[in-house]
């Protein structure tokens, strides 16, 4: 409860603040209602509503992931096919006035301290895993805000990578889903789980699922519920499509049930 109470304090204080999209000539405004319902969801999806999890380590995963949004963060020397979003966050901090923990004010050194999972729970006591734990817990409403600033640049990223004839449906499937409060929860939680599918890197054998691909598989023409559902639908086979291409070894296949859930939570919304 605690920490559902910092959410709500955190959302009131910079949900009137939220930017406008980038290059888009419509804006999706945000009460402090909808700021409020859209971060106590991402909470639940990200942590579990668990303080602890704001620090943790995925088994079968290559980085840590942290804060409401999960960020990830790769150790020194480390790259993998998913973008670092951590680092972002923290400059993003750094630049709205918030403090960060000593050992991370250096932007040479803010790569992860722990080489694997296993480096990190031998050492899940030590005094930076309870700086960064404090560092998040303190730092919610900025965390938010750099959710929601992703989003607000997200078609302007979009409509860029996509050819130029896509970029009239593209832009009617984000606002068909942008118009109610369902679906702008569906578009801030699947861009913070699964990007904006606008970086080569990040795909399997060509094969992407950020937004950008589940927008560009919509053809639907009604908003509301419907929307949300065909959003939920499409993202769905992009997923599985993804897990047949991912690579031998890494068995992804494990996550669907939990990528599909945390989906169905978008239907869920529509619904109440």
């Amino acid at each position: 409860m605690r920490f559902i109470a910092i959410i709500f304090i955190a959302m009131l204080l910079f949900a009137a603040s939220i930017a406008p999209i980038v290059g888009a000539e419509r804006q999706i405004a945000i009460t402090d209602i909808q700021a409020r319902w859209i971060g106590n969801k991402i909470f639940s999806n990200e942590c579990g509503g668990n303080e602890e999890l704001l620090v943790s380590w995925n088994e079968g995963e290559d980085f840590m992931s942290l804060g409401i949004g999960h960020f990830i963060w790769y150790p020194k020397g480390k790259q993998g096919p998913f973008g670092e979003s951590f680092p972002l966050l923290l400059r993003f901090i750094e630049q709205n006035g918030g403090v960060l923990p000593d050992w991370l004010e250096d932007r040479e050194k803010r790569y992860c301290p722990w080489n694997s999972r296993g480096e990190f729970l031998r050492h899940k006591t030590d005094l930076k895993v309870g700086d960064l734990r404090k560092f998040l817990i303190e730092t919610i409403d900025l965390q938010l805000r750099f959710i929601i600033d992703r989003l607000n640049n997200a078609l302007a990223k979009m409509l860029a990578a996509a050819p130029e004839k896509s970029g009239p449906e593209i832009e009617k499937q984000f606002y068909r889903m942008a118009s109610t409060s369902a679906g702008i929860y569906a578009l801030v939680d699947y861009v913070n789980f699964k990007g904006e599918g606008v970086a080569a890197a990040e795909g399997y054998k060509g094969h992407r699922w950020g937004l950008l691909q589940v927008l560009e598989r919509m053809n639907g023409d009604k908003a509301g519920e419907e929307a949300v559902r065909e959003f939920v639908l499409t993202a769905e086979e992009l997923l599985t499509e993804r897990i047949r291409n991912s690579p031998f070894g890494r068995n992804e296949e494990r996550w669907l049930p939990g990528w599909k859930n945390r989906l169905r939570t978008y239907i869920d919304a529509a619904a109440e």
